[in-house]
């Protein structure tokens, strides 16, 4: 395991030849927890012993080539992420090629340069760092989409079903994969503010009074101060979403009455996708439309409740959109 006195990134090494790694450790040795390995079986058995958090790899060794190595951790779930950098005096194209398509993420010749060596490593641990960061607001975002479920009446599956239909909107309406990507992961957070509603009024079998309702509607506020103000990226979109999903088009939603393209674009993707998916499920106070209904209304409300461009965007995605609603089907249904 790795020493929890040492909290500097530790960096695996593995060359055949002593006098590399040498070069390396006087390289690397005042900025990382160096690990080293002279052949391709020690290499893994460090890996899986002490997970570095980069590896430095020479590709001609005896035995295990580092061609073999970066398969070898590549092909493990476990050791996958770990960004691999071949160390080689090889130098042609194609062995370069080779290393890419195993999963390497770079390549530095020999003989080494101190100066190259600390850049390319201090760059892919970034990325790493980087990643990481997503990952962890990601799963911020997941939980307190779950903590809202645990409020309503709402399934997990209806989250992960209008999210997926959001998604598929959202490509067919031209946004890039990561932004697409960025509205799937921001959408389970729409109705998180129903965490600040009273549980008498949310989970009330009957009709709302015109009181308990103008509480109801402020569950899009509670919400965007919940995620909080984001400069940009996933946590800003989450924002957006939650205050303006009941807004509608001819400016008759809430709380702030928004019509037309004054509602944030990833809000009326996601109010289409929203409301659809609530319609054609079964929930313990009502029983769910057909397919047919739930389009039917989605085409009256065009131009009133739904962006009129984004409801022919639905129309021509609909095959995909029930592949998605089969595939997260309730189990009751």
């Amino acid at each position: 395991m790795k020493r929890m006195t040492d909290p500097r990134p530790t960096l695996l090494l593995v060359d055949d030849e002593a006098i590399n790694l040498q070069v390396l450790r006087h390289t690397l040795q005042d900025d990382y927890r160096l690990l080293f390995a002279k052949d391709g079986y020690k290499a893994l058995e460090l890996v899986r012993a002490d997970r570095p958090e980069l590896i430095l790899l020479d590709i001609m060794m005896p035995g295990l080539s580092g061609y073999d190595v970066c398969a070898a951790l590549k092909q493990n779930p476990c050791t996958s992420a770990i960004p691999v950098i071949f160390v080689t005096a090889l130098s042609e194209v194609d062995n370069e090629t080779r290393g890419l398509e195993l999963g390497a993420v770079d390549y530095i010749g020999k003989p080494y340069h101190p100066g190259i060596v600390k850049a390319r490593v201090r760059t892919h641990l970034s990325l790493v760092q980087a990643q990481e960061l997503r990952d962890t607001r990601l799963q911020i975002i997941q939980r307190l989409g779950t903590a809202a479920e645990f409020k309503d009446n709402e399934t997990g599956l209806h989250v992960i079903r209008m999210s997926h239909y959001a998604q598929t909107l959202a490509l067919a309406a031209g946004y890039s994969r990561y932004a697409a990507d960025d509205l799937l992961h921001a959408a389970p957070m729409h109705d998180v503010g129903k965490i600040g509603i009273p549980d008498a009024i949310l989970q009330k079998p009957g009709k709302l009074t015109d009181d308990e309702w103008l509480i109801m509607r402020q569950h899009t506020v509670i919400g965007a101060k919940i995620i909080g103000d984001h400069p940009s990226g996933l946590l800003h979109t989450a924002q957006i979403i939650a205050l303006n999903h009941h807004e509608k088009w001819d400016g008759s939603g809430y709380p702030n009455g928004l019509a037309g393209e004054d509602i944030p674009h990833v809000a009326r993707v996601v109010a289409l996708a929203d409301v659809f998916d609530a319609l054609t499920s079964e929930r313990p106070y009502k029983r769910a439309w057909s397919i047919e209904d739930a389009v039917g209304l989605i085409r009256q409300q065009c131009n009133q409740h739904f962006d009129p461009e984004l409801v022919g965007i639905f129309l021509d995605c609909l095959p995909e959109i029930l592949k998605i609603r089969e595939r997260w089907a309730d189990a009751e249904s």
